[in-house]
């Protein structure tokens, strides 16, 4: 009886099942751990109602209503990015999985990319319930005229996204255990920047000059312009934006390639220190 000669697979289809392999387990576990789904919609809605009555005790404009909707569905992409993507392979050095990630004959990025396909997902599902929700409850409407510009605006913006977390994911990992601290450090600070709960040219209407600089500075983390730009799709005449929505586009598809750019580069320089000085697959005291 003889065998079959096995065939190495080609690289290209190893990297996409390296990429299937990584997605599959988080698209899988939404539906495993129910709970999850539970505690990760209903809980982050608390916030978003804080913010909801607050501007309803400021009697603002019902848009500002909607915007509060939309930035807390947002919130948990930028949670995925943090906590799943940037600091995944600390986790994964911790657990004693790095090694088999580094001596697989697969892109670093084909494993991070299946990590962002299948947490895109999982906060896909977190977002849509906290609009359906906002939409119920507060009675919000939202209107899209141009549908093709926002989902230009969502995709990009997410592929943005996720590249910054590719390269924070090597940072995070040289870093070692402040990875940790660093997630936390940052949560907050882009909640504001960024103009999660309020339009970012909100700035320059409290602080002037001063203001507009702080927008400008917070428009290289990708979910600033994307956040002020599915606003202007979604109200389109009443949202006042920081800059016109084809002008954010085009700076959201050159922010998507400089990301991937640098995550590539990043986890590069990564995979090169750990093989010269042994610091990625062991504890650094």
């Amino acid at each position: 009886m003889k065998f079959e000669e096995y065939k190495k697979p080609s690289w290209a289809v190893m990297n996409m099942r390296a990429v299937f392999g990584r997605a599959y387990p988080r698209i899988i576990g939404v539906n495993r751990e129910l709970s999850w789904v539970f505690f990760e919609t209903v809980l982050p809605l608390l916030g978003v109602a804080a913010y909801v009555f607050v501007y309803k005790a400021l009697e603002a404009p019902p848009e500002y209503i909607g915007y509060v909707i939309i930035g807390g569905a947002m919130t948990a992409y930028w949670m995925n990015v943090l906590w799943s993507m940037a600091a995944q392979m600390y986790w994964e050095k911790e657990m004693g999985n790095l090694e088999l990630y580094l001596i697989a004959p697969i892109s670093r990025m084909s494993v991070l990319g299946g990590m962002a396909l299948g947490g895109m997902f999982s906060s896909s599902v977190r977002a849509l319930s906290t609009i359906v929700v906002g939409m119920v409850i507060f009675g919000i409407s939202l209107s899209l005229p141009d549908p093709l510009m926002f989902f230009g605006i969502f995709i990009f913006t997410m592929i943005a996204l996720y590249g910054m977390g590719m390269m924070f994911a090597s940072l995070y990992m040289l870093w070692g255990r402040e990875a940790w601290h660093m997630s936390s450090l940052f949560t907050e600070p882009i909640y504001l920047v960024s103009g999660f709960y309020f339009p970012v040219k909100g700035f320059t209407a409290m602080l002037g000059n001063p203001g507009t600089w702080i927008a400008v500075g917070a428009s290289i983390i990708p979910i600033t312009l994307g956040l002020d730009g599915m606003r202007q799709c979604l109200y389109p005449g009443t949202m006042d934006g920081f800059i016109p929505v084809w002008q954010e586009l085009i700076i959201l598809v050159g922010l998507s390639v400089l990301f991937m750019i640098l995550a590539k580069y990043s986890l590069r320089y990564m995979e090169n220190l750990g093989k010269r000085e042994g610091r990625l697959t062991m504890r650094w005291q």
